[in-house]
């Protein structure tokens, strides 16, 4: 993990409805893809991208992005993949057509505690994952 997401998460103190597991399970997934780093895009008050990012995902190199969305009741997340880059068996995301880079997406928003979710989206992460992923 680079210092930048280690700073940015260390530092998210507040959170009432406690989401910030949700983006420590992403940064673990995505740490655990040999090859992969996370870079962090802030726009502070609205929300903080972290972009999940592998040089074998050409030519966009994004595999997943998970958006820290600043709200006056607190933070929460929006966990995103390319729509042909996983399955949503229990149809549990929502599809964002032309939604990410251009293309068509998939949204897993965790808004409150949920530790089966949190779960659900980490198995996603790892399906889209090029080394955890063989077909990819």
């Amino acid at each position: 993990m680079n210092q930048a997401v280690a700073t940015f998460i260390s530092s998210w103190a507040h959170d009432p409805k406690e989401t910030k597991p949700g983006l420590v399970r992403f940064v673990e997934v995505v740490s655990a893809v040999a090859g992969a780093r996370i870079e962090l895009v802030s726009r502070p008050g609205v929300t903080h991208s972290l972009r999940a990012v592998h040089p074998a995902c050409a030519p966009e190199t994004l595999f997943a992005m998970a958006d820290v969305i600043e709200d006056p009741d607190g933070r929460w997340l929006s966990v995103c993949f390319f729509a042909d880059s996983i399955t949503d068996p229990e149809e549990r995301g929502n599809l964002v057509p032309g939604g990410l880079l251009g293309k068509d997406g998939y949204c897993f928003d965790y808004e409150e505690p949920d530790k089966a979710f949190i779960d659900y989206v980490g198995a996603r992460l790892a399906e889209a994952a090029p080394t955890m992923n063989p077909g990819a």
